[in-house]
């Protein structure tokens, strides 16, 4: 059964072997939610959520946008806030910023994602800037904690910081896009589906599954209701595409519902591994495994500093 009490039927396509290597991957893009940078506010994720929709709203194609925008994320795994604007400013041009991107996105997707996938990546052009003004409920999901995780009758465990709907939207945009080639979905679909599956918390705050089993047998019309509100701020043609593309939340034995599925629980599980990761990081882990004080001219030094004042573990 789903959180809204229906069933949810077995995968059309099983889990592929791939993804026993995927959560590597997933988790360092899943961690764009944490990263920021001086030069705007929100987390790379938050923007990236807002600046897919600007595109979208402005006219431009879905599976281009999903391209963009994954291969971004894809190399935004391992340079973080350095993307194709910044390497511009900082005076690379095209085919240089090119081979830095392409070198990120091998480094971290390689033998991890589909052939085919791998290849769009690679060539596919940086995302484009913010193209008009946003519907409202964009602000709203990006401003919108997530609970975390809930459960009917228990009280609730908050872990701080919290994500918000948008980059959780976003994580499960690219994570569908990223995993569509393997359950036989429109990458397209997968990533704009992703983008819109929590259009109903730019209203709902979010009290997560324990608040749902509450509203009980008001829990679709209140769903339903707030995602018709937000669909009605988007063009037609973008809501018309966007609207058949929600009943895939219903089941897992579509491709396209088998990759949602996927992404979003794939999204969910990682967020409470990153919450556990870092309630438990030691010291240790940050010198020994990475390396903190690295090699240099002047580490022995910084060695020998740290041992004198007591800080070595």
């Amino acid at each position: 059964m789903d959180r809204r009490g229906r069933r949810v039927t077995t995968a059309l396509v099983a889990p592929s072997a791939r993804y026993a290597a995927v959560p590597g991957l997933f988790r360092e893009v899943g961690d764009l939610k944490r990263v920021r940078t001086a030069d705007a506010e929100g987390s790379m994720a938050s923007r990236a959520f807002a600046r897919a929709w600007s595109a979208l709203v402005g006219g431009a194609d879905p599976t281009a946008v999903a391209d963009r925008e994954t291969a971004a994320a894809v190399a935004g795994a391992r340079l973080a806030g350095i993307d194709a604007a910044v390497l511009a400013e900082a005076g690379l041009d095209g085919d240089a910023a090119g081979v830095v991107l392409r070198r990120a996105v091998d480094e971290v997707a390689a033998g991890v994602v589909h052939p085919a996938t791998l290849d769009r990546l690679r060539a596919a052009p940086p995302p484009a800037g913010a193209a008009v003004a946003l519907p409202a409920f964009i602000d709203a999901l990006r401003r919108q904690p997530r609970a975390g995780a809930t459960a009917p009758g228990r009280a609730r465990l908050i872990a701080e910081p919290p994500e918000d709907h948008g980059e959780h939207c976003w994580a499960v945009a690219v994570y569908g896009a990223l995993l569509a080639e393997d359950h036989g979905a429109d990458r397209g679909d997968a990533f704009l589906l992703g983008l819109a599956h929590h259009l109903h918390n730019a209203v709902l705050p979010d009290a997560g599954f324990a608040g749902e089993t509450l509203l009980g047998e008001h829990l679709d019309a209140v769903v339903d209701r707030l995602t018709a509100r937000a669909l009605g701020e988007l063009p037609g043609e973008l809501a018309d595409r966007v609207r058949p593309l929600l009943a895939a939340r219903a089941d897992a034995e579509t491709p396209l519902g088998a990759t949602f599925h996927a992404a979003d629980v794939l999204d969910r599980v990682l967020q409470v591994h990153h919450h556990a990761r870092a309630a438990s990081f030691t010291v240790r882990e940050a010198l020994d495994d990475l390396e903190l004080v690295h090699a240099s001219p002047v580490q022995e030094h910084q060695n020998a500093v740290l041992a004198a004042a007591g800080l070595l573990p």
